[in-house]
């Protein structure tokens, strides 16, 4: 029986685009499930009888097929809001529909055991800032202090113990949760990390409204990108101090820095593959600022981070292919056994 790779993502995911065209090149067939599409283009079924689960999808459009049996990898991806047959619900319809969805499509994965990019689970258990700076430091890492608080005299003996800026920082998303309300309901769309002088000081009161992250500014020679996926490191060097737009945030895409490809040393590298592995993740994209003085310093791992946009910058680092070759090698080592 053939194994199959399960993408669960969105309709508008390039990189499962791009991962998909390779697995299908190296032979592996992939099935995906576009949550903005789902339920409403496919058909499910799924039977509890002599201790286990049968059944699985049908991509109504195409006709193909997924039985849960033949799923050796999962990757998980992108979340994406259910869509039904009958178009729009009323509200409370939708709001137990997408509750009675959400409790069928993780109990259909959690059934699964398989190779997985990277478990719901593991990824949950990963996202929390505050936990990764704790246990960064336990595996050696540099980490910023840092104080989450809603006490403006805190924040300002914060500061006065730094000896210098800080800079704030969201812990949730810097996009505002704007991807969680309707269009017309969002009075922004980002919040990049903000430097805090002597100049802003007015702004600090408004941390009595919502307990808020901070850190010391660190000077930065570049920053790292590093992208964990199975037993590979992938490093690329951002050389952010070049422009303006970017010394405080890297992620002004709008400002053309020059990206590429960077030898960590290894007990660096070494540290980062630890690091996500600990929580049982086969993926992550890490963080890092390297100072003038060349220490390495902590900053965050998203365990379900983009590596595209850096490919796409530095195309030596086939972060893609890769990607496509882990769970292709998982499916062919499932169908051995």
């Amino acid at each position: 029986m053939a194994k199959r790779v399960l993408i669960v993502t969105n309709s508008y995911d390039l990189h499962a685009d791009l991962v998909s065209a390779r697995l299908s090149a190296m032979g592996t067939a992939p099935f995906r499930l576009n949550l903005d599409e789902f339920p409403k283009d496919f058909d499910v079924t799924l039977s509890f009888a002599d201790g286990r689960w049968s059944g699985g999808l049908t991509h109504l459009p195409t006709g193909d097929a997924a039985p849960i049996g033949e799923i050796g990898a999962v990757w998980m991806r992108k979340k994406a809001d259910f869509s039904y047959r009958s178009g729009k619900l009323p509200p409370q319809e939708k709001a137990f529909a997408d509750g009675e969805m959400e409790h069928i499509l993780f109990s259909m994965l959690y059934t699964l055991e398989c190779y997985w990019m990277s478990h719901p689970l593991a990824v949950r258990a990963a996202s929390w800032k505050g936990e990764q700076l704790l246990r960064a430091t336990r595996m050696g890492f540099d980490v910023p202090a840092s104080i989450i608080t809603n006490r403006r005299p805190d924040v300002d003996a914060f500061r006065h113990a730094v000896g210098g800026d800080i800079v704030f920082k969201t812990l949730s998303s810097p996009i505002l949760a704007a991807d969680e309300v309707a269009a017309e309901d969002r009075i922004a769309g980002h919040l990049s990390t903000t430097l805090i002088t002597d100049e802003d000081e007015a702004l600090l009161d408004a941390v009595a409204e919502l307990p808020s992250f901070f850190q010391p500014n660190v000077p930065k020679a570049h920053e790292l990108r590093v992208t964990v996926i199975g037993d590979r490191v992938f490093a690329a060097r951002i050389h952010s101090q070049a422009d303006p737009r970017t010394m405080i945030d890297c992620r002004d895409m709008s400002a053309e820095i020059l990206y590429e490809a960077e030898v960590l040393p290894a007990e660096v590298s070494h540290r980062c593959l630890e690091f996500v592995h600990s929580y049982g993740l086969t993926y992550g994209a890490i963080d890092l600022i390297v100072t003038p003085e060349g220490r390495y310093v902590f900053l965050e791992n998203n365990p379900v981070g983009q590596f595209l946009f850096v490919e796409q910058l530095v195309p030596a680092l086939d972060m893609t292919g890769h990607t496509a070759r882990c769970l292709s090698d998982a499916i062919q080592k499932e169908e051995r056994t």
